[in-house]
């Protein structure tokens, strides 16, 4: 027997912890429901996509993260994830969006170039992640420097979540793309975007010079 929508709210309110919403609330996300939990709830639903839609319609943040896991990606038209990725209510349900649903679509490419010239920097900033995906995995027709041309361009001014993601995007140029290396680095350390990012220990710091050195030390 499928979970409705009131069954699956009702078993994510009863993971509610108030220790866990104020460390999720510190990073953007408005729930406070573990996320290990959360899996365990998702894997116990399963595919579900109709109930996804409802969760990820609801206006909840961790019902927006619950049907992210519960949807079934090759099952999403290309403008229900374009409506979705305008209706994320966290950085979290943004970053589960793409990497989860819209990485896997067979939309990915259209939706990557559509929305690189979006007027929502929530769809720039998802095209970016498409692009660094690309980048790393199929670089085949991209061109690199003209990349690199609107980073330069853009980068410093960007919305944070659109930053975040097209400075990755200079990163994964950077490391994939030894002939483009040097140029990556004078980029990042010309406009020092995330320069004083605190980062714990042991941890690599998001400043693409620093970023990059580290990653290409790791595959020498």
């Amino acid at each position: 027997m499928s979970t409705t929508l009131p069954e699956a709210l009702a078993e994510l309110a009863a993971l509610e912890d108030p220790k866990a919403r104020a460390v999720n609330e510190r990073h953007g996300d408005a729930h406070g429901v573990n996320l290990s939990r959360m899996r365990a709830l998702a894997k116990r639903i399963g595919t579900d996509p109709g109930l996804s839609r409802e969760l990820y319609d609801c206006g909840d943040v961790a019902g927006q993260l619950l049907g992210i896991l519960v949807a079934k990606p090759r099952a999403l038209a290309a403008g229900e994830l374009d409506r979705m990725v305008r209706a994320t209510q966290s950085a979290k349900a943004h970053d589960w969006l793409v990497a989860y649903l819209v990485k896997k679509s067979p939309h990915a490419e259209e939706l990557r170039l559509r929305w690189l010239d979006d007027a929502g920097p929530d769809a720039r900033a998802a095209a970016w992640s498409l692009t660094s995906a690309r980048v790393a995995k199929t670089p085949d027709g991209l061109d690199l420097d003209a990349l690199l041309d609107r980073i330069e361009r853009e980068l410093a001014a960007a919305p944070a979540r659109e930053q975040w993601a097209m400075n990755e995007t200079l990163a994964t140029i950077g490391i994939h793309h030894a002939a483009l290396r040097d140029r990556a680095i004078a980029i990042g350390e010309r406009l020092q975007v995330l320069a004083d990012y605190p980062t714990p220990p042991n941890c690599t710091s998001p400043f693409a010079p620093l970023w990059i050195a580290e990653m290409v030390r790791r595959q020498g």
